[in-house]
């Protein structure tokens, strides 16, 4: 019975992991969607928020778990300096 514990155990550690990645991302990509339409008392409040969160996570969260959604967020605010802007890129064929 210990064993079949450890596995479980084991496959909750990943998919907190996981599920830390996912809502870093998601995370991130909605205060940078915001931020870029907000006015600045706004942007000023998501950052603040975003930075509290992360540091709420690096207090009372495993190293591992706030390492993923650090690195997730990350990759949404380097998508969303990345994503084409609409007249970038090739004109449409007549």
């Amino acid at each position: 019975m210990g064993t079949f514990a450890e596995v479980l155990s084991i496959i909750g550690f990943f998919i907190r992991a996981l599920g830390f990645a996912v809502l870093g991302f998601a995370v991130g990509r909605f205060t940078m969607d915001a931020y870029k339409k907000a006015v600045w008392q706004v942007q000023a409040a998501l950052a603040v928020g975003f930075f509290g969160l992360l540091v709420g996570l690096t207090k009372y969260s495993s190293p591992a778990s706030v390492g993923l959604f650090a690195v997730a967020a990350g990759a949404a605010v380097l998508n969303s300096f990345m994503a084409k802007k609409e007249g970038d890129g090739e004109e449409p064929k007549k």
